[in-house]
């Protein structure tokens, strides 16, 4: 039997829903602002690692007036841990524009919306039809893998050619009425069903229409670009400590990698460099910025951490501040130790607060005139 590709899979997928479809918090809304927030926070991110941080940041910022008004620290400080940070500056510096611009209502034209920051074109199609029950296509990650298996789409689904065709076919599919349904529909089934790895084809609710999975070609689909090889650097940080005024912390630049975290003062170091040398590297890096000479005294931890697009080891050290100079630097702060759980730092920086933090755990300076190995 020949069978509407298209309309089996949307007829199925809404039935499938309606009966397998995971109870989550952003569904049980129809809270624009509370939609927008689990969109912005599922990107890149899985829906176990996003509930508690749903729910802790709405606790903080139930309102957007509320997100508006607080400090960037503080919506820094609630994201901290949940990664890609640019999308919390961009959710507070959209929720000040929707304040400004749209007296703090949600705006619900595709133009309005997708001018906010951090706001791409399939993030609005979402905003817009769960929360205003319009009628627009996504293509995120999971839907993406499924219409390039469903349709057996076996090139690059990043070429501009394919992503057109994508975006044309998940159009396509949605229903006149029931959009909404069918976009949490087809993202549960990217998620829990049509996953990266070992798919549950024999359970998926559309597999009669799905040409990969008829042709057994499911596992090796979407088509992946070449794979860069991912680089390791060697960072360097000092906990520069006073007994009267704490230890030193600055913050990153607004834009960039962690942009506007708080870090331990350092850098990245030459790979080619020894291990031994770091100290060397630190007392270079820290003496060009600091208001103060500053003795390196011993490596305290070692942190091993993974970003996106490469991996890091961190080699921390204690310091001793010493000798004032006479230029003054504006690029960091004294904080005492027990104030620091009120800073939003990157995970593996997190694990140099917890460690000071720690009972029994705060690093020992050693008296003046200590020599490493003596």
């Amino acid at each position: 039997m020949v069978i509407d590709r298209s309309r089996y899979f949307t007829r199925s997928l809404l039935k499938w829903y309606r009966q397998y479809g995971r109870a989550l918090p952003w569904r049980e809304t129809s809270d624009p602002y509370r939609i927008w927030l689990s969109e912005i926070m599922l990107q890149q991110t899985q829906v176990t690692t996003v509930l508690s941080y749903y729910h802790r940041f709405l606790s903080t910022f139930p309102a957007i007036q509320d997100l508006a008004a607080a400090p960037l620290d503080k919506v820094m400080k609630r994201w901290a841990g949940l990664g890609y940070y640019a999308r919390a500056r961009h959710l507070h510096r959209a929720a000040k524009v929707i304040v400004e611009k749209f007296d703090g209502r949600m705006p619900k034209s595709f133009e309005e919306i997708i001018s906010l920051p951090g706001i791409g074109r399939s993030t609005a199609g979402a905003i817009l039809t769960i929360a205003f029950g319009q009628r627009w296509p996504i293509l995120d990650g999971n839907v993406r893998r499924v219409l390039c298996r469903y349709f057996l789409i076996d090139k690059d689904p990043k070429r501009k050619e394919v992503e057109a065709w994508l975006w044309d076919h998940s159009e396509r599919l949605l229903p006149k009425r029931g959009s909404d349904i069918y976009l949490q529909g087809i993202m549960d089934l990217g998620a829990t069903i049509c996953t990266p790895k070992r798919p549950q084809c024999t359970i998926c609710p559309v597999n009669k229409g799905c040409v990969a999975y008829g042709e057994g070609v499911q596992e090796v689909l979407p088509v992946k670009g070449a794979q860069k090889e991912v680089p390791h650097f060697n960072h360097v940080a000092g906990v520069v400590l006073d007994d009267e005024r704490g230890v030193v912390i600055r913050r990153r630049p607004l834009k960039g990698l962690l942009g506007g975290l708080w870090e331990f003062p350092g850098g990245r170091v030459d790979s080619a460099i020894e291990k031994e040398q770091h100290e060397n590297s630190l007392k270079t890096l820290l003496g060009t910025e600091m208001e103060f000479q500053i003795e390196v005294t011993h490596q305290w931890m070692q942190i091993r951490h993974a970003f996106t697009h490469f991996r890091m080891t961190l080699h921390v050290f204690i310091c001793r501040k010493k000798k004032e100079k006479i230029d003054r630097s504006t690029k960091y702060q004294w904080i005492p130790i027990e104030k620091l759980g009120d800073y939003a730092f990157s995970s593996a920086h997190q694990k140099i607060v917890t460690k000071l933090s720690e009972e029994g755990h705060r690093p020992h300076l050693p008296q003046e005139g200590f020599e490493p190995g003596v």
